[in-house]
């Protein structure tokens, strides 16, 4: 029996509310977390990502009850993302019922966390995700919501977090996000081919045509957020197009009754 292929449902989050934009701007409300994460589960998402993008004191406390709120209703797993700094931080994230926790800036400027969070939380709960914008033939990691350059190339740095300890890979190219043109598969093969754990693919996908091409190019998962967001097609939708394209997926709630 083939391996089944996850298509992730990621909601970006400040004040308590879903927020989207384009390249990481021009940001716009797309509703309540909670109430999309439901809906998301119900059509067939794999997982819930949130990405906590104000992330301050105040903003991490209304997360951290987002979070309580979404984990009470779901069954399926839920990650939290954005400003998750320490071990200390992390463990709020997972007590508030969150099953991985996925770190990007702090990690960059201290890598032994990934090790400390995966020594405490196990492996499988620790997710490296990485924002990277091409530059020539490379791409080069950029923090604090893209708005800060790394001298990081992006799949070495893939490689580097995996080895230490980072069970899952979340790569975001920052020249496809909101396009809705497709994910970047060069950026996507060159990281799945340099690690051994999963790769989650992210920015740009709009349809079952963009998920297969990403999933062929050695992701483990694709994620998808504006598309979902403004209605224009379903997680049910997508998993009966890429099922007759003979890609493996979870069966969605209603088909598995």
């Amino acid at each position: 029996m083939s391996l089944t292929r996850r298509i992730i449902a990621c909601l970006d989050v400040a004040a308590g509310r879903v927020v989207k934009g384009v390249r990481f701007e021009g940001l716009r409300d797309a509703g309540d977390p909670v109430a999309l994460a439901e809906r998301y589960e119900a059509e067939g998402a794999d997982e819930i990502v949130f990405l906590d993008i104000s992330a301050t004191v105040e903003g991490r406390r209304t997360m951290l009850d987002v979070v309580r709120r979404t984990a009470e209703r779901l069954f399926i797993p839920l990650t939290l993302g954005g400003g998750i700094a320490s071990v200390d931080h992390a463990a709020q994230a997972l007590r508030s019922g969150a099953d991985k926790i996925a770190m990007n800036s702090a990690i960059v400027a201290r890598p032994e966390l990934i090790g400390e969070c995966a020594e405490r939380f196990g492996v499988q709960c620790v997710v490296a995700s990485i924002d990277a914008r091409r530059e020539g033939d490379a791409w080069r990691v950029r923090t604090r919501g893209g708005r800060t350059e790394t001298s990081l190339d992006a799949v070495a740095w893939a490689r580097r977090c995996a080895d230490l300890g980072a069970g899952e890979i979340l790569i975001t190219s920052i020249d496809r996000d909101g396009g809705r043109v497709g994910y970047d598969l060069e950026l996507t093969a060159a990281v799945a081919a340099a690690v051994t754990v999963p790769v989650v693919a992210s920015g740009g996908g709009a349809d079952a045509a963009h998920i297969a091409a990403a999933l062929e190019a050695g992701a483990d998962a694709a994620l998808l957020a504006g598309v979902l967001h403004d209605g224009v097609t379903t997680v049910a939708a997508l998993k009966r197009e890429l099922a007759a394209m003979g890609v493996a997926v979870r069966p969605t709630i209603a088909e598995a009754l």
